[in-house]
């Protein structure tokens, strides 16, 4: 006897489910949990690490972040305006920018920033030294691709709106500053919070500019921990507060996101 659509649609569906509790069956039986649990999630070791994994290694990752995404977004809006100048030199220099920016690894900027700069010019110095380096470096590499997103937000409001503004007497840049931006930051929120999340995964690299014990982020911190207590558990420790970070931060974006598809629907 044939089965019908629903029906074919039901058994496929069962056997997914089916596939999935026995993965899920031969994970839980296949592995040696015991031995994990010693070797990962020593509970000794990792009440070793409070409270300097979270007064310092948490609070650094989090000034890290907050600081590159903020010199990110501000250069960021710097580049997009540029990109959409009427000025030819100016969307040049902004689209050189971006493709270069976006096409090196974030840890060879970081470096370049840190001795390159100091190198070809000798007198000049960071504000805020070893976090200027850090801000600046991460930054950068952030800007590259929030211009984008920030064009992409500024091209999406309507031109019919500009032209009004424009009509009324408003200037371009009064035009910009209070009808086209607001808007456009309120559609480039969600991705823009997902540059947050990549910044707190890059706030990694930090390690290459050679950092005191004062300075450690999550992973510098948890890879030094992991050294002295011969145990990869100071890993897993700085891998779920790193995702005390980036968890809620996702269910943000995917709430923003909703808000956004419903003012849109």
């Amino acid at each position: 006897m044939a089965l019908t659509r629903r029906q074919r649609t039901r058994a496929i569906r069962g056997v997914q489910y089916a596939v999935f509790v026995l993965i899920l069956v031969f994970i839980a039986f296949a592995a040696d949990w015991g031995r994990f649990a010693d070797a990962f999630l020593n509970v000794d070791v990792a009440a070793r690490m409070f409270p300097r994994v979270l007064t310092v290694a948490l609070v650094n990752t989090l000034l890290y972040t907050v600081l590159s995404f903020i010199f990110g977004l501000v250069v960021g809006l710097i580049i997009a305006l540029m990109r959409l100048s009427s000025v030819g030199p100016y969307r040049w220099v902004a689209t050189a920018y971006v493709e270069l920016f976006r096409g090196l690894p974030a840890l060879l900027v970081l470096f370049m920033v840190a001795y390159g700069i100091p190198n070809a010019f000798p007198t000049f110095e960071f504000p805020g030294g070893f976090l200027g380096q850090v801000t600046v470096g991460l930054g950068l590499t952030a800007a590259a691709y929030m211009s984008e997103t920030l064009r992409a937000g500024i091209q999406a409001v309507p031109k019919g709106q500009v032209e009004a503004a424009r009509t009324l007497g408003m200037s371009p840049g009064r035009t910009m500053i209070t009808i086209v931006l607001p808007q456009a930051f309120r559609v480039v929120i969600p991705p823009l919070t997902n540059e947050i999340v990549l910044l707190t995964k890059d706030s990694s690299l930090v390690y290459v500019l050679g950092v005191t014990t004062a300075q450690y982020e999550l992973t510098k911190f948890s890879q030094d921990f992991l050294n002295k207590a011969v145990s990869p558990t100071p890993l897993v420790v700085g891998g779920l507060l790193y995702l005390c970070i980036t968890l809620p931060l996702s269910q943000l974006v995917r709430r923003l996101e909703v808000r956004h598809a419903r003012a849109k629907g």
